[in-house]
């Protein structure tokens, strides 16, 4: 098989190295202390987490919260980036999700959720979908605490 028959029978998200992978992000009307405060609140963990006890973010801390969601944190930079291991609990292995904080503005923020090593194209649709909705999720409380329009 030629290098590009190969690389066309690669399923969309699939990677040589990482399995299937998946990458959603947004830009808020706020500044990058406003989106880390509501990320680790507890209002904000428990759509990205689930329902677990405040996390202290330190690396190596390892969270399970009621909706079977397990990890440990692996890298944790204060207004820029949480990397952990991820998974849910009828998953074989845990993925890897990184969590960043994109801004050169003092007003807006992107949240960029990436996430791989993910077993399956049906799982890597399930997680684009879920991310989608947590990005949605905390638009809207964002933008209930700060004014903004709704619309991005």
């Amino acid at each position: 098989m030629t290098r590009s028959n190969r690389e066309s029978s690669k399923l969309v998200g699939q990677t040589a190295a990482a399995g299937f992978q998946i990458g959603v992000r947004r830009t808020f009307p706020v500044s990058p202390e406003q989106v880390w405060s509501f990320l680790t609140s507890l209002e904000g963990t428990k759509l990205w987490l689930g329902n677990v006890p405040p996390p202290a973010f330190n690396e190596g801390e390892t969270f399970v919260s009621d909706q079977g969601i397990s990890g440990q944190f692996r890298v944790v930079k204060p207004l820029k980036q949480l990397r952990l291991k991820w998974g849910k609990e009828n998953w074989e292995k845990p993925s890897t999700l990184q969590i960043r904080l994109l801004s050169s503005h003092p007003d807006r923020t992107t949240i960029s959720f990436h996430q791989e090593h993910l077993d399956h194209p049906n799982t890597r649709e399930q997680m684009k979908l879920h991310w989608e909705n947590v990005l949605r999720a905390i638009w809207q409380e964002t933008c209930a605490i700060h004014g903004g329009d709704g619309e991005s």
